[in-house]
């Protein structure tokens, strides 16, 4: 492991420890029938312990160097596939179509680019059984957040509609190699079932959140003035005066399906 040095460019931090190592694999339960993408593998610290599981495994790694440690190491599994690309492109309906079922996303996600990387994946949630990821627990804190709190925005209301988001613990600086300035957290986000009365789409829901979340401290009728008017917000049952945060998801959602009637 130390002839390869991790790339600040790749947002490189490699888990080690051996104590979490297993606890994340216990948390994450594989079976012999299920199919796990792995996304940025490193040297393999999950990839042979997935493996074990008898799980078909499709890792996903950017970095040319590391991609070619980890093809020698599991070179002869039959059930493990390698692709070296970035995650932001990776497409999952070539091998869920293939397969015939839905996948298992799996990884520690660099923090430089955890948020684009969870909007990818949710963009292709007809396609996942559930997701589990090490994040900055932050980021994670943000995803978990419910109304009336600091943390709560666009990312917890985005994910939220669309999955069971729970914490299931944290992992200190201490279990990586470089240790990160930052403390560490996995997250579940598992498929919610939604009602035909929520239903939403999600571009609207997507636009409907970056303009109510624009501006924290601005009131949402200020903040959503280029979408509705104030009699708007009160058919709604919106308070115009209320901030974003405030709003609970029920109210998003009537917001989503009102911009929807719109076009």
């Amino acid at each position: 492991m130390s002839k390869l040095r991790a790339r600040k460019r790749f947002g490189q931090n490699f888990l080690t420890d051996s104590m979490f190592i297993d606890k994340i694999i216990a948390a994450l339960r594989i079976a012999a029938d299920d199919h796990v993408i792995e996304v940025g593998p490193g040297y393999g610290a999950l990839t042979g312990l997935l493996l074990s599981s008898g799980a078909r495994l499709d890792a996903i790694e950017i970095d040319r160097d590391l991609a070619a440690v980890l093809a020698e190491r599991f070179a002869a599994q039959e059930r493990f596939t390698l692709h070296v690309q970035d995650a932001l492109q990776f497409d999952l309906a070539t091998i869920a179509t293939a397969a015939g079922h839905t996948l298992r996303i799996v990884g520690n996600l660099p923090y430089n680019i955890s948020t684009p990387l969870l909007f990818h994946f949710l963009q292709q949630r007809q396609y996942i059984r559930d997701m589990h990821f090490m994040l900055q627990s932050e980021v994670v804190d943000r995803i978990v957040a419910k109304p009336d709190s600091k943390a709560y925005g666009r990312l917890s209301v985005m994910l939220q509609y669309y999955f069971n988001t729970e914490r299931l613990f944290k992992v200190p600086a201490a279990a990586f190699q470089p240790a990160p300035k930052v403390v560490s957290a996995v997250l579940r986000l598992a498929p919610r079932e939604r009602s035909q009365a929520e239903a939403v789409v999600f571009d609207d829901l997507e636009q409907l959140l970056r303009a109510a979340f624009q501006q924290r401290r601005k009131t949402i009728k200020n903040n959503l003035r280029s979408l509705f008017d104030e009699n708007d917000l009160q058919r709604l049952d919106i308070d115009p005066r209320a901030r974003p945060e405030n709003l609970h998801m029920p109210q998003f959602i009537r917001l989503a399906q009102a911009l929807q009637e719109q076009q």
